[in-house]
């Protein structure tokens, strides 16, 4: 230690002093400290967002990760009695014409925007399939913004700028890729039948 600190100079003094970090460092279990880039946070929102179980309409509990693994999803919140509840039959027409190729739109009711979606999970997915013919996964009512926000939609709300932030009415769309990251948000008043949706849509299909 004299040698380290006493005795050899500057540039000993800095090795020594990395040395003894770096001991410390393993030995405490937390060397990933030094390189945090290279193991991202369990919660980290770009790797972890669909890493989440959610009931679907009917109840039954699902994985998303695991059940659409692979996959191009595209996440909406939806409303029965909004002006743009219309959009129901344009994600229907999407979902059918990709489906086979790997893509799939997932549907989650919410009530955060001028009570627009006051029904029951059973009224709501009797109103989808016996007016729009739905067919693609539709989920529990849940909150979408504010303090009572669900956890998917707080991890879709912390993706980086310009995806990231609250929905800012029914029916705003995240594309999510095959590898689990979001790629683009898509605002409520992008139609399913939009060009640029599409394209991002035919883009994001696995290979």
């Amino acid at each position: 230690m004299l040698c380290m600190f006493g005795r050899c100079g500057t540039q000993g003094k800095v090795a020594g002093i990395a040395a003894l970090a770096a001991g410390i460092v393993a030995g405490l279990g937390v060397s990933h400290l030094l390189n945090p880039g290279d193991n991202p946070a369990p919660d980290s929102p770009e790797k972890q967002v669909l890493d989440i179980t959610m009931n679907r309409i009917d109840g039954t509990p699902e994985n998303l990760a695991e059940t659409y693994a692979g996959k191009a999803v595209l996440v909406v919140n939806v409303a029965s009695k909004c002006g743009l509840t219309p959009q129901y039959e344009g994600l229907e027409a999407l979902y059918r014409a990709n489906k086979d190729s790997g893509f799939v739109v997932l549907g989650f009711p919410a009530n955060n925007f001028m009570g627009q979606e006051p029904g029951t999970n059973e009224e709501i997915a009797e109103f989808c399939t016996s007016t729009f013919d739905v067919t693609f996964p539709m989920f529990e009512k849940i909150s979408v913004k504010g303090d009572d926000a669900h956890e998917l939609y707080r991890r879709l709300g912390a993706t980086p700028d310009p995806n990231g932030g609250a929905p800012g009415w029914n029916f705003t769309k995240w594309l999510i890729g095959t590898d689990g990251q979001v790629i683009k948000k898509f605002g409520a008043r992008t139609s399913p039948s939009d060009p640029e949706l599409i394209a991002a849509v035919q883009a994001a299909l696995p290979a």
